[in-house]
């Protein structure tokens, strides 16, 4: 496992660690913060990090590497979508075409695949997996690789990270520079960078219960439906009622296997959800919300009502 990049929010911006170049390690183990290699490498490139505004120490420029990703998939395409405490791990491939010089299996060879929301140049929040992306060489200019995301909702997560996110890749070939000396020829380091390669969406995970009483109940008598609609709440670590939200109560006869919609309720600022049905026969009552943007589609699980 590797040392994840440690990112706060600091007065609207981010506070990333320190500037330094990580130890190179091969694509598919050992440990590094791939977020100290970005700004390392950006600032030997532009003379001048974006992260920091930090200037480089280690002499020359490096030389643009010959390797492109290619057919990144996070999450096979679907949104990631996590709660308020436990880990949430998302497969993510991707392929690498690069020249017959280029060697991502080599033990000074860096490569990495992180996802991040805002501006390129300056990123509200970074996610990365914990461990390297792992590469089968399929030809001698072509490679696919598998890595992951591994969220932790409790230490890198706020509401404003529902949103969608970008993928940035890069590959560093140090060809046998040492990245902790200060007197490094950068001009002998091959360095790539993609932005934008695909892009996916976080959303907060949502529940929805549902309560239809009385039960059993005489045919003809009024049915009251109550149930909440709450979702993940990232800035305070627990769940919290979703207000205001259409909610469709559906009803499902005994014996069939499809719902169908009653009605359209709200819920409330607390997401509290109530209505009312007269009682006609056996079935089964539930809740079911179409989702946002920022919050997934859920459905709660029938309650069986017994008509007399």
């Amino acid at each position: 496992m590797r040392i994840r990049a440690t990112v706060a929010a600091v007065t609207g911006a981010l506070a990333l660690s320190a500037l330094a170049v990580p130890a190179a390690q091969a694509a598919g183990g050992g440990s590094h913060d791939p977020v100290d290699t970005l700004k390392a490498l950006r600032a030997a490139t532009s003379g001048r990090t974006t992260f920091t505004g930090a200037a480089p120490t280690e002499t020359g420029t490096p030389y643009a590497l010959d390797a492109k990703f290619g057919n990144v998939r996070i999450n096979k395409g679907k949104p990631i979508v996590a709660g308020v405490s436990n880990k949430v791990t998302v497969p993510v491939t991707f392929t690498v075409t690069h020249g017959a010089g280029v060697d991502l299996t080599a033990d000074d060879t860096e490569l990495d695949l992180l996802v991040y929301r805002g501006r390129y140049s300056a990123p509200a929040n970074i996610l990365v997996g914990d461990d390297y992306p792992a590469c089968v060489n399929t030809s001698a200019t072509v490679a696919t690789c598998k890595s992951t995301l591994d969220i932790y909702p409790g230490e890198e997560l706020e509401n404003a990270d529902a949103t969608s996110w970008k993928a940035l890749g890069f590959i560093v070939d140090w060809n046998g520079q040492d990245p902790f000396d200060d007197d490094a020829d950068l001009s002998k380091v091959g360095y790539t960078e993609q932005d934008a390669l695909a892009a996916t969406k976080l959303q907060r995970f949502s529940r929805l219960t549902v309560n239809a009483a009385p039960e059993p109940v005489k045919k003809g008598r009024t049915i009251t439906v109550t149930g909440k609609l709450s979702r993940a709440n990232w800035d305070t670590g627990k769940y919290a009622g979703y207000s205001t939200q259409a909610v469709k109560l559906q009803f499902r006869k005994k014996g069939s296997t499809t719902y169908s919609t009653v009605k359209t309720v709200k819920t409330s600022t607390t997401g509290a959800l109530k209505t009312t049905v007269k009682a006609s026969v056996d079935g089964y009552y539930r809740y079911s919300f179409a989702g946002t943007s920022t919050t997934p589609a859920v459905s709660a699980a029938g309650d069986f009502v017994d008509v007399k």
